[in-house]
């Protein structure tokens, strides 16, 4: 993979992971203070589609970011992975892309508060999907 390629990769999916695990401490906190420049966080975090079947859409995103990091960490050693992590790569964040359009629409339609955390990760997580397509494209 192309080195530059691969570090925008790496860079954006620590991103996201960071601001995952940030909201993930604000969401068992409820930490005000967290909320930087806008109190938005504080009613996305508050409303009733922050969580999935009480798991709170965070740790969702933490899990994500964590399973494309190991694949990132892992193409690198042979075997399965090495041969296959590219395609898992992209259907991975092709997943995290469909569940990002639809956290934009509860953003801006149902709940109308916009959080900076979540459209840095949702910015990130579009951005990983793009590039994933161009690793699929440019695999041998």
């Amino acid at each position: 993979m192309d080195k530059r390629l691969s570090q925008l990769t790496y860079a954006l999916v620590i991103l996201g992971f960071l601001v995952s695990v940030y909201m993930t401490i604000f969401k068992i906190t409820s930490n005000e203070n967290m909320c930087i420049g806008s109190k938005d966080c504080s009613i996305v975090n508050a409303s009733r589609y922050s969580e999935i079947n009480n798991v709170p859409v965070a740790v969702i995103g933490v899990g994500g970011y964590a399973a494309l990091l190991a694949i990132l960490f892992l193409e690198r050693r042979p075997g399965f992975i090495q041969q296959n992590g590219t395609m898992l790569f992209f259907a991975l964040s092709l997943v995290g892309f469909f569940f990002t359009v639809y956290l934009i629409f509860v953003e801006i339609v149902l709940i109308k508060a916009y959080c900076p955390f979540c459209i840095t990760s949702q910015v990130a997580m579009t951005l990983i999907f793009i590039l994933s397509v161009i690793r699929l494209i440019k695999q041998p």
